[in-house]
């Protein structure tokens, strides 16, 4: 429900914050008093089109506000029409407060505005697509939701129940599923004559596929750095072993110094530890000449791989810059991309095939489903056509004559079928389209009807009324405003009248006042209840002046209201 609406600088409103009931909320004033710049106000918030001359004068900018709330109590329908509301604002990157929708808009004087909602910057097209979930607005001036041909196929489907059908639930399937099928074969169309880049890309993965490139290729420069310093090993290898193994090496004359020292040791005794000193040496020149030789094994091995190492890191090399790859992990990875892309394309004449015969299932069941959907909707139609009838007779219209047509055609995403609701005001004429209808009080009165009969299967939640009992009066304004507390059951109702007799029907009366003060007009709105409402009902009877007759009348359509 519209919780919260705030003006400010809005044509001859300097500032005004109303609060609304949940139910009716009628609004009353003398002509021009600014019940049309509330209005106004209104429409701005659920998305319509901004106006310079809007902005009061002297003002840099008129600002709106308005605050939705989602109540707790609220039927399915309604809590619906609140889903699919935050599913548009997070499509639009638009975080949604649970429960909560607060919309501010500003007009400069100088042109340009701006729109935020939920304090998130905002488009005006935006705002347009979700205010359609919030506030459906009916009037001389403004009948756009009832007028769309998608609104009143949804209007058919809620008062029919379509949509909770087998049928539609099916059809909503495939259709998806047709959708995405249609895209996925788009996408493999575009792909053109692929032979060419077949060819080449079957080159290219055998290319790399023979390249058999692993992990341990990253380090093939450094292996080979290393086996090409085999040369200045061996030789500093080669003369490490002569000087331990060779004539005249550490070994040898270790060796040859054990005779000499077993003959001092029985001379000097000092010379045992001489000779353990050199038995010790003899190990280490072993142990030494042990480690060279494995070396030099080890060398011969490396001396073997220099060839296919320099061949290696060429191929590796020559690779990367063909693939303009940075590493081997890149080459890999290119490597793994071509052999997918290639096992599409190889592929690409099987998924066609698949994709067109499953679209052919897909569109045997649009046709099939959709039409168990069109019979349903065109038995729903005559109950709805005789329902708005009935009530546009209770309306003024004796011999209207209200229909719905529902003509099948192409699949769409909501079935086969074109509604369109027809009005017939007089026996004899030609049954015309709602946005036909040239009379104002007409159209009005129309999408009361509609409404009377709809709004238990409506999920907008605020349904406004801009003098809908224009040009009425009597006994049929006193029926309007049953038809506006009807309304009222099943949403918060905003209505503007200049009719008592619909007014007094509602939960929360709101008057709307002008004044000059200091050369300048100001509007203000306050709520009226108790003798201020008796007092506003008499002046619409009667005029300023407040006579015995005029209160005791006002009193007795009051009363009237009250007890309905």
């Amino acid at each position: 429900m519209l919780q919260r609406l705030t003006v400010q600088n809005l044509a001859i409103i300097e500032s005004a914050e109303v609060e609304f009931a949940p139910a009716l909320n009628v609004i009353t004033g003398e002509t021009g008093a600014g019940k049309s710049v509330l209005m106004g106000a209104l429409a701005l918030v659920a998305g319509g089109r901004a106006d310079l001359g809007q902005v009061r004068d002297g003002a840099k900018e008129a600002r709106v506000e308005a605050e939705f709330t989602l109540e707790p109590g609220a039927d399915k329908l309604r809590r619906r029409a609140w889903e699919e509301a935050e599913a548009v604002l997070g499509d639009a990157g638009i975080e949604p407060e649970a429960g909560r929708l607060a919309i501010r808009r500003t007009i400069g004087a100088n042109g340009g505005g701006r729109i935020w909602i939920n304090d998130s910057a905002a488009s005006a097209g935006l705002l347009k697509k979700l205010g359609r979930f919030l506030v459906d607005i009916h009037g001389a001036r403004a009948n756009d939701q009832i007028m769309a041909a998608d609104f009143q196929r949804r209007a058919l489907d809620g008062f029919g129940g379509v949509r909770e059908l087998k049928a539609y639930l099916a059809y909503q399937t495939a259709w998806a599923k047709l959708k995405s099928a249609k895209a996925e074969l788009a996408a493999l169309e575009a792909e053109g004559d692929v032979a060419e880049e077949l060819d080449m890309l079957e080159f290219q993965v055998d290319e790399l596929g023979a390249a058999e490139l692993t992990a341990e290729d990253e380090d093939l420069a450094e292996r080979l750095r290393l086996a090409e310093s085999a040369k200045d090993l061996s030789a500093a290898l080669a003369e490490l072993a002569e000087l331990v193994d060779g004539e005249y090496g550490l070994g040898a004359v270790a060796g040859r110094m054990q005779g000499p020292l077993r003959v001092l040791k029985k001379l000097l005794p000092e010379a045992a530890a001489w000779e353990a000193a050199g038995e010790e040496l003899i190990e280490k020149a072993q142990e030494i000449s042990r480690g060279v030789g494995r070396a030099q094994l080890k060398l011969e091995d490396n001396e073997n791989e220099l060839e296919s190492l320099d061949q290696r890191l060429t191929l590796v090399n020559r690779l990367k810059r063909k693939y303009r790859a940075a590493s081997v992990a890149e080459l890999l990875t290119a490597l793994d991309k071509k052999r997918e892309r290639l096992e599409r394309l190889r592929n690409l004449g099987a998924d066609v095939a698949r994709l067109k015969s499953e679209m052919e299932a897909l569109e045997r069941t649009l046709a099939s489903e959709g039409a168990s959907i069109s019979a349903a909707r065109r038995q729903c139609a005559g109950h709805l056509a005789a329902a708005v009838t009935k009530e546009l007779k209770d309306l003024g219209f004796a011999k209207a004559r209200f229909e719905v047509r529902v003509a099948t055609g192409e699949p769409g995403s909501e079935g086969l079928d074109q509604v369109d609701y027809m009005f017939e005001p007089n026996p004899g004429e030609s049954a015309r389209e709602l946005a036909a209808i040239a009379s104002s009080g007409e159209a009005a009165r129309v999408m009361l009807a509609l409404k009377s009969v709809l709004s238990a299967h409506d999920g907008t939640d605020v349904a406004v009324f801009d003098e809908i009992d224009a040009n009425i009066g009597g006994e049929v304004g006193r029926t309007v405003g049953e038809k506006l507390q009807q309304v009222a059951r099943h949403h918060q109702v905003i209505a503007i009248t200049h009719l008592p007799q619909s007014a007094v029907f509602g939960h929360k009366h709101l008057k709307v006042e002008k004044a000059v003060a200091a050369g300048r007009t100001r509007a203000t709105v306050r709520e009226v209840d108790g003798e201020e409402r008796t007092r506003e009902i008499a002046r619409m009877l009667g005029g300023e002046n407040l006579t015995t007759v005029t209160r005791k009348h006002a009193e007795e359509l009051l009363n009237y209201g009250k007890n309905s």
